[in-house]
């Protein structure tokens, strides 16, 4: 049986060669059979049919490559679980759905966003040194003018559910970390502060309360979540330490750009649709938040996510009048701690910038 351990150094490895290869679009850890977890970890690689099965002749050249890469020798033994799925993007696009309705106070779970785009409003969160404030969560290609520093209002329901400013104006773009093209991406994340404390409350849609998060989950764990075009859903936790590649279009003129260590929650039915970035996901008890969700499968099928802590621990917010927070389940000192998700070391920290917007646009202060 393959350790966790094992399967993310093999994963480590072969990352960099595998995601320049056409038809590759992820690679990560996750379970050799997830109907039966004792048989152990494996290398996860998310790639379409045609990586997975090499049809076409003038694919074949890659196709070889691919095998080459893939052969017992450079995996060490770690076994190789292919998932077909096709390219991964953003999901902010225009659609019709329950929870895309004007709220006041808003709450997690509804439609946000610029007066062009909506997402979805993840959570209501707080300063941790100010208690009392409130702010909204959601995603960089929600909240923000085209990944840039422009002064970018947000208006709940966001602009592809008919609002507008000067009816559904409920605040201003606060905080954002810049999505690079060039570089490897952790989050894709925001926040808005409303123009007045009272239009927000920290509560989630169907399910209430929120009372804190969780610092790590584990492949196979389930969560839930409230989207505002999938609406009410449930996934499992698919595969962690999952670099992948994401594509966001002409927005900030970013094209496909990389992010490394994403957790994969999949759904048995669609999770992750247009206009869902942004949405949290929570523990299936207690209502922990434990996942931010920014993209997607074409099919909806899967959701790619990053930890919630990640964006505790860059911005330096909680849970808005959370009771306590998560307990980490990492397991230190043990090599069983890649069976869960890590939080973001100093090191990576010191590379992640939250910056804020700026009347001149240009300039990040």
């Amino acid at each position: 049986m393959t350790s966790f351990h094992k399967a993310y150094l093999v994963k480590k490895r072969l990352s960099g060669s595998l995601l320049r290869k056409r038809g590759i679009h992820g690679i990560g850890v996750g379970l050799k059979d997830p109907a039966h977890p004792k048989k152990g970890a494996a290398v996860i690689v998310y790639a379409n049919s045609l990586a997975a099965t090499g049809m076409k002749k003038k694919d074949k050249k890659n196709q070889h490559n691919i095998t080459r890469i893939l052969n017992p020798k450079s995996t060490s033994g770690v076994p190789i679980r292919i998932v077909r799925s096709a390219k991964f993007h953003k999901n902010s696009i225009p659609h019709s759905q329950r929870f895309q309705r004007r709220i006041r106070p808003l709450i997690g779970g509804y439609s946000i966003g610029t007066e062009s785009e909506s997402g979805t409003a993840g959570l209501i969160v707080s300063r941790a040194h100010f208690p009392r404030s409130r702010y909204i969560l959601s995603n960089n290609h929600v909240l923000v003018n085209e990944n840039s520093c422009r002064i970018s209002p947000t208006v709940q329901p966001g602009g592809a559910d008919g609002g507008t400013i000067k009816r559904d104006l409920i605040g201003h773009m606060d905080r954002f970390v810049k999505l690079q093209k060039r570089k490897v991406n952790y989050i894709d994340a925001a926040t808005s502060k409303p123009l007045r404390r009272n239009l927000l409350k920290p509560s989630y849609a169907v399910f209430g309360t929120v009372p804190g998060h969780i610092r790590s989950y584990r492949v196979g764990d389930r969560f839930k979540k409230v989207g505002r075009t999938s609406g009410v859903v449930t996934g499992v936790v698919d595969s962690i330490h999952t670099d992948i590649q994401v594509g966001y279009g002409d927005y900030g003129n970013l094209g496909t750009i990389t992010f490394k260590n994403q957790s994969v929650i999949r759904g048995k039915r669609p999770v992750s649709l247009p206009g869902d970035s942004g949405s949290v996901w929570l523990t299936r008890s207690g209502n922990q938040a434990a996942a931010v969700n920014f993209a997607g499968s074409s099919d909806g099928y899967m959701s790619i996510s990053y930890p919630v802590e990640w964006f505790m621990q860059v911005f330096g917010d909680k849970v808005a009048r959370s009771r306590k927070c998560g307990v980490s389940r990492v397991q230190k000192g043990s090599k069983q701690k890649y069976l869960y998700t890590r939080p973001l070391s100093s090191k990576v920290l010191s590379t992640i910038r939250v910056v804020r917007p700026s009347r001149r646009g240009s300039r990040c202060r």
